[in-house]
């Protein structure tokens, strides 16, 4: 069993555990129902919505790498807010974030709180951040935004666990690299211990 919470636990085998690089899994979810979607959220939305009618899982979680300047190198941040970071169509007087007519707020909340980690609100956007100087948003990744949106949409309970791989500066990149293959046994120390 997972248990996430005091009021959440979920068996293993209806848990599908969704990243973006094999690379974030490492050998540690060998066996388990992993998904590897791909970077960018049009992969990431494109892979879960066909896994999910396939499998139809009870639990969703997506774990991987992210960029943050409020947390530490190493560290598991669990996400429950999250932003598309790259929708800006404030020029028609919509706000910064909000996806036009379609009745989402800016800010989507949806996801599980995992007891010991700290929250965060992760800034989804299809480009690998080296600059990040927004305040809305405290931890930066490729793909969460649509996972959760699609998770919400679906109903089903949806877990995200950030780890953070590097500072979202001129040096993430080389901070990415070697930091991504820590990840898996990270989150298998959290989840399956």
């Amino acid at each position: 069993m997972i248990k996430i919470n005091a009021e959440s636990e979920y068996p293993v085998s209806e848990t599908l555990f969704v990243f973006a690089l094999d690379s974030e899994a490492g050998k540690a979810f060998e066996g388990k129902n992993k998904l590897v979607t791909g970077i960018g959220k049009v992969n990431a939305a494109i892979e879960l919505t066909k896994e999910i009618h396939t499998r139809k899982p009870k639990l969703i979680i997506n774990l991987g790498s992210a960029g943050s300047k409020s947390f530490s190198k190493g560290e598991v941040v669990c996400c429950t807010k999250f932003i598309q970071r790259d929708m800006d169509v404030r020029g028609l007087g919509f706000s910064l974030y909000e996806t036009p007519l379609s009745g989402i707020p800016p800010v989507l909340e949806y996801g599980l709180e995992m007891n010991g980690l700290e929250q965060g609100i992760c800034g989804s956007g299809d480009s690998f951040e080296m600059n990040h100087s927004e305040t809305d948003y405290n931890i930066v990744d490729m793909e969460a935004y649509p996972l959760a949106l699609i998770a919400q949409k679906e109903n089903i309970p949806f877990l995200c666990l950030k780890y953070i791989s590097d500072d979202a500066g001129s040096d993430a990149a080389d901070d990415w690299s070697v930091q991504v293959h820590l990840a898996s046994e990270a989150f298998k120390k959290i989840l399956f211990s």
